[in-house]
């Protein structure tokens, strides 16, 4: 059994937790929560390629979210590898809903990798408004991985490598290009959860409509896509708050 997080129940944090399993022979279920998303992906494989890819969908911020299930089955096909990027390689993530995507490259490293069962939990306490000033960390099966003191214009006392990682444009790039793969494939996950993290605190159930979010997010995933934005209405009540009871990531969050 792993060892439980140290999680900071104190924080106002965003937390996110991404239990990736193999079910049966071929079978992998990737599913991602947080305060935002639920989305669980199921891949299959031949133990050399993917073969097929669904998605399901139990809690989503905006009503044409569910709809990415479809251009997510065009990983089929695709060679199964350890790099994390791979996906992004064979078809065009921002046709994808992002989270759904995340949650399916995890499972084709999983199943190339030939792991039976991995979680990945994130916190993010919420950001100075000034300094953007917050301890962003995440474990790798309860055993502590990354820890990230940040600011708006990215990490501030860390080590090599991180210390020259840009954090705005070109992220995964780089960590691509300079880390090993498991090592990517983490400080991706991480990168994600600070910047997703931000939405906590706002009040997106104001936003009746995507098109009426910022310009900087057209284009950026398959809601934000020309002819869906418009029509992407917000899926009132969805958010979560597991800031103080992390557990509660594991439970079946379904909306009706």
């Amino acid at each position: 059994m792993s060892p439980r997080p140290d999680f900071d129940l104190d924080a106002d944090a965003y937390r996110r937790r991404i239990h990736v399993v193999t079910v049966g022979p071929g079978v992998v279920e990737s599913d991602l929560q947080d305060d935002f998303h639920h989305f669980i992906v199921t891949l299959r494989h031949d133990g050399e390629r993917v073969e097929s890819v669904a998605a399901r969908s139990e809690r989503w911020p905006w009503s044409t979210c569910p709809d990415a299930a479809v251009p997510l089955r065009d990983l089929a096909g695709m060679p199964l590898s350890r790099r994390f990027t791979a996906a992004g390689k064979w078809t065009d993530p921002k046709q994808n809903c992002t989270h759904q995507f995340d949650a399916a490259c995890h499972a084709i490293t999983h199943a190339a990798s030939q792991r039976d069962e991995r979680v990945y939990d994130l916190e993010v306490p919420r950001r100075d408004p000034d300094t953007g000033a917050s301890l962003c960390r995440l474990w790798v099966d309860g055993v502590p991985a990354l820890a990230w003191d940040v600011r708006w214009d990215g990490i501030v006392d860390v080590e090599e490598p991180f210390d020259v990682a840009p954090w705005k444009g070109g992220f995964m790039r780089w960590a691509d290009e300079m880390l090993g793969e498991d090592e990517a494939e983490r400080a991706i996950t991480l990168r994600r959860a600070c910047d997703i993290g931000m939405g906590r605190g706002m009040d997106l159930d104001g936003i009746p409509v995507a098109s009426q979010l910022p310009q900087f997010m057209a284009g950026v995933c398959h809601t934000m896509q020309p002819g869906v934005v418009e029509v992407a209405l917000r899926h009132v009540g969805s958010i979560r708050d597991f800031a103080r009871d992390p557990d509660r990531l594991t439970a079946d969050e379904r909306m009706p």
